[in-house]
């Protein structure tokens, strides 16, 4: 008898969030399932990890006959204490993130928790994958990805994925049958202009609450937001290596 897939679910949004819980509904279906998420919301965290507080991990069971820990540090805290604790002695095959709320196509990838999660599984080499719906609403239909996001964690569980071991996978807010397929594509080059809004608390101290617009300049119909702004589910092979490489000759002046 084959041996199952060990799957690793996590995400930024907490144990209870109905993201994870459609996350884990496929993964359970596709190999053996460990749950290691945090206590409390960590949306926009990044790659954030806990030095200065010790770390807990609580046993829960949120999930019928899946083994499940809350921990209370950042999503990276997270993988970390699955890889090097809980898991130590086994072999992760694939790690999954998410199912996260709102999009984390283009610059997003760098704020978010749910990225970053699935970002340090594949540092120790591990496939992962993180996904997200593009609907900011705490009761998004996540049925309607469930099969797409099946067909590409079989994928990567049959073939890895080739040159990296990250996968960017965003779903746009469609029923089933209105999702036109899958484009891998690349990362749009778009960005958040910020604004910060002013205001007063009851001791008339200044507070101030970040918003901002999401502005893509990117004309490119091979982007993940061209991709999602015309009815595909975007997947982006990503990596954590930010060298601009091609600037490096140019630079060399310095070296002299």
């Amino acid at each position: 008898m084959m041996k199952k897939p060990l799957i690793l679910v996590t995400n930024d949004d907490g144990m209870f969030a109905p993201g994870i819980k459609a996350l884990v509904d496929v993964a359970r279906t596709l190999g053996d399932v460990l749950v290691v998420a945090p206590n409390s919301p960590q949306s926009g965290m990044g790659h954030a990890i806990t030095i200065s507080d010790p770390l807990r991990l609580k046993r829960v069971d949120p999930f019928d006959g899946i083994e499940a820990y809350e921990c209370t540090g950042t999503p990276v805290d997270c993988v970390k204490l699955a890889n090097s604790v809980l898991l130590k002695d086994k072999t992760i095959d694939l790690c999954v993130s998410g199912i996260n709320h709102g999009s984390n196509a283009a610059i997003n990838i760098l704020y978010s928790g749910t990225m970053s999660a699935a970002m340090e599984a594949s540092l120790v080499g591990v496939d992962s994958i993180g996904f997200s719906l593009l609907d900011f609403s705490f009761d998004a239909n996540f049925e309607n990805g469930k099969p797409f996001i099946k067909k590409i964690m079989e994928h990567v569980l049959k073939n890895g994925i080739p040159h990296a071991h990250l996968l960017n996978v965003n779903i746009p807010n469609l029923a089933t049958k209105d999702i036109k397929g899958i484009k891998v594509c690349r990362q749009a080059e778009a960005m958040w202009v910020e604004e910060y809004t002013e205001s007063k608390d009851p001791r008339q101290e200044k507070y101030y609450w970040l918003t901002g617009k999401f502005i893509n300049k990117d004309t490119g119909e091979d982007t993940d937001v061209w991709a999602l702004e015309n009815g595909y589910i975007s997947v982006v092979p990503s990596m954590h290596d930010l060298t601009k490489y091609e600037t490096i000759p140019e630079m060399r002046e310095l070296e002299k």
